[in-house]
Parts: structure tokens; C-alpha cells; sequence
């Protein structure tokens, strides 16, 4: 799949928590519409470099960021309007945080919260958005039932369904699929390759057979350095660039 068009342009990035440095100096794009996959072993730097993207590393007094980072064009470190740039780059967790509230209210919350009251636009928005999220109809004939009553998968996928209510240009998925079983998984990644031709994905995953079903381009981060990054057919074929990416998406490591 070809890209040419950047949605995101990272220029040696740093990022420390007190004295230790955690991510060093990356520096790649990510094109528009392209399920960008990270993967790695625990403690590389994948979650810490989504926070970085979307300024929710702000939140911790011990982080220090330096470098570039142009989301559209503009250096969100210089943003004054963060909450602006947390609706373009929406976030889902590992485990499913539900609001406590009906999982109509739960699709609602953003585009209320921006001012949006008239009710046939939140019902436009939360039935699209469900639909999207392969929710819909599971969940259409209960909608003012508690989304915290669902079960972990449609919890799931409830968490993207409110994350894509922001309109997002960007989707931050971290280890979506942790807590789910492989049927709803499987059902989401399906969800993803059709949001795809809508926004830019990126998905941070420990599965490494994920990332080669899903992504168009993936890197291999290791200890906070980019290991290698190229198109996922060549990051999975016998002869990677670097010995280690061989080594760690078969099994040998990590």
C-alpha cells in the first residue's frame, strides 16, 4: 500500500523519567490511513511513545521530552490547545475503561461536553459510531442499559466506539486485545482494517502475528531505540535488516 502524505513526523524524540532516559532519539513518520504497528517487549518504550503523542506524558512530573513532534503540520509541543489535540489523536487502553453511565451516555460524552445538545445529532453520532465499533447491533435495543455491565470485549469495544465519538484524525490503540477473548480480537481487527480508509491507526501490541495480520509498516522497538522499521512484509520475511527483529518476531526473545 502506497503513502506519501504524513500524518505524523517525529524528529529525534526523547523522553526521560528523572535521570533515565526511556526513549532515545527516534526519529520516523506515519502516512495518512495506515495501520502503523509498534511492536517490542515489555518496557521498550511502546506506551510511553503514545503519551508522547498525544501529551498525556504531560501528567507525569518526572517525564522530560525533547525533539519534534508535527501532528498535521503543527509541533504539538508548542499546541496551547491540548484538548484540541487529544480529540484529533483518540486513545484506547489495554482494559476497557468504561464511564459509569448508559452506553448511549458513554458515546455521548464527548460531543456533549463540546456543546452538542441537539439529540437527533447524539443519536447520529452514537449509532455511528457503535456501528463502527461492530457494537451496534449487540447493544442497539439497550442502549440506557450501564455500558459497565457489557462484557470485557464489548466493554472493548464500547472504549473505541467513545473514542471514535471525538472524530479523531488518529487512533492510539495500546494492547487492545489484552483482555478479550480471540473471537472479539479477531472481530475488532476487522473493525480496524475498514476505519483505516477513515483515519491512521496505530497499534502497539505484544503480538507480534498481530501486527503482521494488521499493519501496513511496523517497527521493532527495543530498550527505546527503533531497532528497525520497514514495511511488515519485510519485518516478517527470513531476512530483516537486523539479526534481532528476526529473532524477536519468532520467538527467540523477548
Amino acid at each position: 500500500m502506497e503513502h506519501s502524505e504524513k500524518a505524523i513526523e517525529i524528529i529525534d524524540l526523547r523522553l526521560s523519567y528523572g535521570v533515565k532516559e526511556v526513549i532515545h532519539g527516534l526519529t520516523f513518520d506515519i502516512y495518512r490511513h495506515e495501520i502503523f504497528g509498534i511492536i517490542g517487549p515489555a518496557q521498550s518504550g511502546k506506551t510511553s511513545l503514545l503519551r508522547c503523542l498525544n501529551r498525556t506524558i504531560d501528567f507525569e512530573s518526572s517525564a522530560t521530552v525533547s525533539g519534534t513532534i508535527r501532528v498535521d503540520g503543527s509541533d504539538i509541543r508548542r499546541t496551547k490547545d491540548i484538548y484540541a489535540l487529544r480529540r484529533k489523536i483518540g486513545m484506547v487502553a489495554p482494559l476497557p475503561v468504561g464511564l459509569p453511565l448508559s452506553i448511549y451516555d458513554n458515546v455521548a460524552f464527548a460531543p456533549r461536553s463540546s456543546g452538542l445538545t441537539k439529540k437527533a445529532d447524539l443519536d447520529s453520532i452514537v449509532e455511528r459510531c457503535l456501528k463502527q465499533a461492530a457494537l451496534w447491533e449487540e447493544v442497539k435495543d439497550r442502549l440506557h442499559t450501564l455500558g459497565t455491565a457489557l462484557s470485557g470485549g464489548q466493554q472493548q469495544r464500547l472504549t473505541i466506539a467513545r473514542a471514535l465519538s471525538h472524530q479523531p484524525r488518529i487512533l492510539c490503540l495500546d494492547e487492545f486485545s489484552i483482555a478479550i477473548d480471540p473471537v472479539t480480537t479477531m472481530r475488532i481487527e476487522d473493525v480496524l482494517k475498514e476505519l483505516r480508509k477513515e483515519i491512521t491507526i496505530i497499534l502497539v501490541t505484544n503480538l507480534t502475528q498481530q501486527a503482521r495480520r494488521l499493519a501496513d509498516r511496523t517497527m521493532f522497538l527495543w530498550n527505546g531505540d527503533c531497532v528497525e522499521l520497514d514495511s511488515t512484509e519485510i519485518i516478517f520475511s527470513d531476512r530483516p535488516a537486523n539479526s534481532k527483529t528476526y529473532e524477536y518476531v519468532n520467538g527467540i526473545f523477548g
